[in-house]
């Protein structure tokens, strides 16, 4: 079932699951508020690995298998490609925050920590804008995303007001 092209197949359905990984995350904070349940607290940081997993997973396909490691076409590609050049840049503001997640992390960085990982946000919009860019005609699943991300972040406006 990888289609008649299986790298392309697999590229999109790690990003994909990485972008309904990541806005599930962003979608925990919420839920708390509205259900008054702590415990899925704990499973924030659990979806966001998962997040970062799928994303980390997307992007060494692309390394590895799409452009075979030749950096002289990476980095062209990277810079030239307005699509690559935003998901690139969440990867690496997730790549961030994946490695200061751990409680050791939380505890060294203090008050910062909190800081950096809002990132989160800047990330998931780049992410739904790398899907939205990538789909040529039936952009159906990437306005979706882009909805229920608006919708998220109004969530939290709604309490700062």
């Amino acid at each position: 079932e990888l289609t008649a092209n299986p790298i392309e197949y697999l590229e999109r359905q790690t990003g994909y699951w990485g972008l309904v990984f990541l806005l599930a995350t962003l979608t925990v904070t919420p839920l708390r508020r509205w259900l008054g349940g702590h415990f899925l607290i704990r499973v924030r940081r659990m979806l966001g690995l998962f997040s970062y997993l799928y994303i980390f997973l997307h992007f060494i396909i692309y390394l590895f298998l799409d452009r075979e490691l030749y950096m002289d076409e990476i980095i062209p590609d990277i810079v030239k490609r307005p699509y690559i050049t935003v998901g690139f840049s969440a990867f690496i503001m997730l790549s961030a925050l994946a490695v200061t997640s751990s409680k050791r992390w939380i505890r060294r960085l203090g008050g910062k920590w909190q800081t950096l990982h809002r990132l989160i946000y800047p990330a998931a919009l780049l992410g739904v804008l790398h899907f939205w860019w990538l789909v040529k005609a039936d952009i159906r699943q990437p306005a979706i995303f882009a909805a229920v991300f608006t919708l998220l972040m109004l969530a939290r406006l709604k309490k700062a007001s």
